[in-house]
């Protein structure tokens, strides 16, 4: 595919093969994504050090996001899925509130600092559920910058030079492709193609645990299992489109067992209903639509929350513009 990408950039002067190559670069990234993903759970080559030269490849270098900010966030989301205060992964505030807890202004014990719902965070929380498929397309920017605060901080970061020359790869080849096309116009086009077929990617990943159960604090020892299986959701779909979702349509079992390569993933789903329905836990699996309906849903209802002016917030001229009524 990459080697598509560049050839269709450089020996075509189609605007309609270029808008192709830059939708096909998306779908690169998102595949490249779930390889990265995969040896970062050390599924996929025998040894520690061809699964690290994996995650260097496929995930900095191709895709421009850092295998280390990948693996900080990602070991927190997997110990504390869907903790208000501990998973990284549903601390997006002021853009995203998947419940009314965070308007209290929590504290995020993984950033280390408050989430502070303000006017400014009222105002665009209250419209999320409308803003949430727009904003996904250039959610790829937030990952880029996270990239570089990490990085370029003082925190201790395994592996900081492999990560920082594979981004310097990233940033040297993606730059120097779109500046071989021949206009700013096809340019943005290019840029915004990948992205947004790029989003596809995002919204699956919200789709996963922004309509699950949240809770605060850290799970206990004896609720880690139930914890896991509030917290997740399935996306149901026939065995011919795995390589589309990469396995992370088995979200729970992907959770229970994080080094199962994700080709045994629908063989022990079974096994995993059969012990949620024992232990009287669920098992949430939804289609694609349904799973899109429960998030948008969710979202809704901090939205309308979020909206109650019986709840006052400091004074906000756009807020109260937007919301006077008579």
């Amino acid at each position: 595919m990459f080697a598509i990408c560049i050839y269709g950039v450089l020996c075509s002067d189609s605007v309609w093969i270029h808008l192709g190559c830059g939708g096909l670069l998306g779908f690169l990234w998102i595949q490249s994504t779930y390889v990265g993903h995969d040896s970062g759970h050390y599924q996929v080559m025998s040894s520690r050090g061809f699964n690290k030269f994996a995650q260097i490849l496929t995930g900095n270098c191709l895709t421009g996001i850092s295998i280390a900010w990948w693996k900080w966030t990602h070991n927190a989301h997997h110990i504390a899925v869907n903790s208000l205060d501990h998973d990284p992964d549903l601390q997006h505030m002021p853009v995203f509130a998947v419940s009314s807890k965070l308007f209290n202004s929590m504290t995020s014990y993984f950033y280390g600092r408050k989430m502070t719902f303000d006017s400014v965070a009222r105002f665009l929380v209250s419209y999320q559920h409308w803003t949430f498929y727009p904003i996904m397309p250039v959610a790829r920017v937030n990952l880029y910058l996270q990239t570089f605060l990490l990085l370029f901080s003082k925190r201790k970061v395994p592996n900081r030079l492999e990560n920082i020359i594979g981004i310097l790869v990233f940033w040297t080849w993606y730059p120097l492709m779109v500046s071989c096309l021949p206009n700013w116009g096809e340019r943005v086009m290019f840029v915004l193609a990948g992205f947004t077929v790029c989003s596809v990617q995002h919204i699956q990943f919200c789709l996963n645990h922004f309509g699950a159960n949240v809770y605060e604090g850290l799970p206990q020892a004896n609720d880690w299992f139930e914890k896991q299986t509030k917290g997740t959701i399935d996306i149901s779909c026939s065995s011919w489109m795995d390589w589309f979702y990469g396995g992370l349509q088995f979200q729970l079992e992907h959770h229970l067992f994080p080094r199962l390569p994700r080709c045994q993933l629908r063989n022990i789903s079974p096994l995993v209903k059969d012990l949620c329905k024992k232990h009287n836990l669920p098992y949430r699996s939804l289609s694609f639509w349904d799973a899109n309906v429960t998030t948008i849903k969710t979202l809704r209802a901090a939205a309308l929350q979020a909206r109650d002016l019986a709840n006052p917030m400091p004074k906000n001229l756009l807020w109260e513009a937007v919301n006077t009524h008579g």
